[in-house]
C-alpha cells in the first residue's frame, strides 16, 4: 500500500481541515493511505503579538513549505487566506476545496448585529482588513487586537466586557460552533480576505503522481475564483500588514470580482469591482488592482504599512 504524509498545523480548524482533505483522497484512493503530521509554524508560537507587527509573510505556511520541500510530507493543507500568493519555488497549489460561505460573521453576548451596537462600543479582531472596514462602517468603535484560534478567541469574548467580535463564518461553522452567531456580516460591509473559505492543498510542482490525484479533488469554479483574488492580492504587494479584501463568484457564466483597499482608521475607502471570463481569471484580478491603484490604492497602502505596527495596543 501507497503511504502518504499530510502536513498540517495542530489546531482543531486546521486538522478539521486535514481530516476533510484526507477522508476526500481516502474515498477515491482506497488503496492509498494518509497520514497526517502535524507541524508548527511561527503564528502558532507566537500569540502574544499582533500579526502585523510581526511583519512576517507565510506566518502560518513556512514551516510546513520547508518540510513539503524537505520531502518531510507529501502534501499540505492549508486555509487558503493564510497562504502567500507568491509560493516558494518548487511549490504549487494542487487542489482547492469547494468554498464555504465566504462572509466574516459577529460574535456577541449581547447584541445581534454590528448596527446594534451601542457608540464607542469595543469590538475585537486580529485583522487590519476587518479594522479598516469596520471603522469605515462605524468611526465610533474601538477595536481590540485578538490572538488565537477560533474556540480560544470565543472564549476570550465570553470571559470577556468586549461587545462582540469578528470570525470567519467558515471557521466557526466548521467547528460546529453556529450557536454564537448573531449575524452573518453582508459582503457590503465587511469584504472578506482573498481566499477566505477555501482550503488549499500544496504540493512539489514536480510530484506528477500527487497532483494527478488532487485533481479528482479539486473544485473548478473555486479555482478560477481565487486565481483572480490571488492575482489582485499578488498586484497590491499584500499580506497580513494590510487592508485588502476581495470576493469573486460566478454570475450568468462570468467572473465577478470585487476588491477593498482601506486605511487603517477607515477613513479613505476604495471598492472597485470588475466582470470578465473564467478563462481570464488572473488577468481579472490584475486590472483591477491596476484600477485600483489609479484611485489611490497606492498611498494608501503605503501609509497602512507604515502604520501596521503601531494598529494594535493590547493584545488579548
Amino acid at each position: 500500500m501507497r503511504k502518504f504524509t499530510i502536513g498540517s498545523r495542530g489546531s482543531r480548524l486546521a486538522l478539521w481541515q486535514t481530516e476533510f482533505t484526507k477522508r476526500a483522497l481516502e474515498e477515491r484512493f482506497p488503496q492509498s493511505a494518509f497520514d497526517v503530521k502535524i507541524i508548527k509554524t511561527k503564528g502558532d508560537a507566537v500569540l502574544d503579538t499582533a500579526l502585523s507587527k510581526i511583519g512576517d509573510k507565510g506566518l502560518f505556511t513556512k514551516e510546513i513549505e520547508t518540510a513539503l520541500l524537505g520531502n518531510e510530507i507529501d502534501l499540505a493543507v492549508h486555509s487558503l487566506k493564510d497562504l502567500p500568493t507568491v509560493q516558494p519555488e518548487g511549490l504549487k497549489i494542487g487542489a482547492v476545496s469547494k468554498r464555504e460561505m465566504p462572509n466574516d460573521v459577529f460574535i456577541s453576548k449581547n447584541y445581534e448585529s454590528l448596527s446594534e451596537l451601542p457608540d464607542g462600543a469595543r469590538v475585537a479582531t486580529g485583522s487590519l482588513r476587518r479594522r479598516s472596514q469596520l471603522l469605515a462602517y462605524r468611526p465610533d468603535l474601538e477595536i481590540v487586537e485578538i490572538r488565537g484560534n477560533v474556540p480560544t478567541r470565543i472564549e476570550k469574548l465570553l470571559a470577556s466586557d468586549l461587545d462582540g467580535m469578528i470570525l470567519a463564518y467558515a471557521g466557526v461553522h466548521r467547528l460546529g460552533l453556529d450557536e454564537h452567531i448573531r449575524q452573518v456580516v453582508p459582503t457590503e460591509t465587511l469584504l472578506p480576505a482573498v481566499g477566505q473559505g477555501v482550503m488549499a492543498v500544496e504540493i512539489r510542482e514536480a510530484d506528477s503522481e500527487i497532483a494527478a490525484m488532487l485533481s479528482e479533488i479539486n473544485d473548478h469554479e473555486t479555482e478560477c475564483c481565487i486565481a483572480a483574488e490571488r492575482a489582485f492580492l499578488r498586484r497590491l504587494e499584500g499580506g497580513c500588514q494590510v487592508p485588502i479584501g476581495a470576493h469573486a463568484a460566478f454570475e450568468l457564466g462570468e467572473i465577478f470580482l470585487h476588491g477593498f483597499v482601506g486605511s487603517l482608521d477607515g477613513a479613505r475607502v476604495i471598492r472597485q469591482s470588475i466582470r470578465g471570463i473564467a478563462s481570464g481569471a488572473e488577468s481579472l484580478g490584475t486590472d483591477l488592482a491596476e484600477k485600483s491603484l489609479a484611485a489611490g490604492a497606492a498611498e494608501i497602502l503605503s501609509e497602512a504599512r507604515a502604520g501596521a505596527t503601531g494598529a494594535a495596543g493590547e493584545v488579548l
